[in-house]
């Protein structure tokens, strides 16, 4: 019987490694050992950065909300945020945030029904 040294399964594998790998520097992109270590670690760092992605643009809605009252009122975010709870208005940050850009008018009276309360 033949020995067959060529594994297509670990060459498939291999070959799947290297893919993932385009782009890095150095024998990272072309050499296994080292791609699979760096692979991994970008694979880590993608899981991580998806996480992160949502922590950021929450604080980037935050930060145009604050900016928006406190240029419309004396109010700062954290009242603006506590009174829309107390008088249950139904709106989120992302909400909040679009109508602060785009829709000036409708955010001012917004923080008026606020104010008024």
């Amino acid at each position: 019987m033949i020995h067959v040294t060529g594994n297509p399964t670990r060459h498939l594998r291999h070959k799947k490694i290297l893919k993932w790998a385009k782009g890095f520097r150095g024998r990272s992109k072309n050499c296994y050992s080292l791609a699979l270590n760096r692979v991994n670690k970008s694979l880590q760092y993608s899981y991580d950065a998806r996480k992160l992605k949502k922590r950021i643009e929450r604080n980037q809605w935050i930060e145009i909300i604050n900016a928006a009252t406190r240029s419309y009122s004396q109010l700062n975010y954290s009242e603006m945020i506590g009174k829309l709870n107390q008088f249950n208005i139904g709106l989120n940050r992302l909400e909040l945030a679009d109508l602060a850009q785009n829709e000036c008018k409708t955010f001012e009276s917004i923080i008026k029904i606020i104010k008024l309360c």
